[in-house]
């Protein structure tokens, strides 16, 4: 498993390496980065779409005719399009969602960027964003590229990974500590 894992993340590397070197020469990488973004929000929300990346059952020309499909419908660039084209040709969808990670990752290593996930039980406001990136600038003491998500399990409040820390400040993490306790308390 441990190697199935690695070699899933050495091939995501390659693909986000491929697409970085692209995108820069099409001076369009915060471009390519806004539609990876795009596209890991459309991945968290729909598990068909979640299913159809994954599925070894699905034939090549069908994931690469709904990927086309989904990349028109959303508007995305044609160097993301090219990209799901050849992920869904060599039967690498699977790895898509460590590609776009590994690509956010090494823009914003090249912009000399701390990179923090934020996961929030909805979206944050512009204010909330603000505050957010702040606080998280004097902690870090530099520049942090936010990379937000929304996972309303999470019922309130946030999750912070920053680097190898994580800070997990949400209400479902406070009621399921507040539950663990009051069962050894009985």
């Amino acid at each position: 498993m441990a190697s199935e894992t690695a070699g899933n993340s050495g091939l995501a590397q390659r693909y986000a390496a491929a697409l970085y070197e692209l995108a820069d020469e099409a001076k369009a990488l915060d471009t390519v980065a806004d539609d990876l973004r795009g596209l890991r929000g459309l991945i968290d929300e729909s598990a068909d779409l979640r299913r159809l990346i994954k599925s070894p059952v699905l034939a090549r020309a069908d994931q690469g005719k709904a990927m086309d499909a989904l990349a028109e419908r959303a508007g995305f660039q044609t160097l993301i399009r090219n990209i799901l084209g050849l992920l869904a040709r060599n039967r690498r969808l699977f790895v898509l969602p460590a590609i776009i990670d590994a690509y956010l990752a090494e823009l914003a290593l090249r912009r000399g960027e701390v990179t923090a996930q934020v996961i929030s039980a909805q979206a944050l406001t512009d204010t909330q964003r603000a505050a957010l990136d702040e606080r998280l600038r004097r902690a870090v003491g530099g520049k942090v590229a936010i990379e937000l998500r929304v996972d309303p399990k999470l019922l309130g409040g946030l999750i912070v990974k920053l680097g190898s820390r994580m800070v997990d400040a949400s209400l479902s993490s406070k009621l399921h500590r507040l539950q663990l306790a009051m069962k050894g308390v009985g």
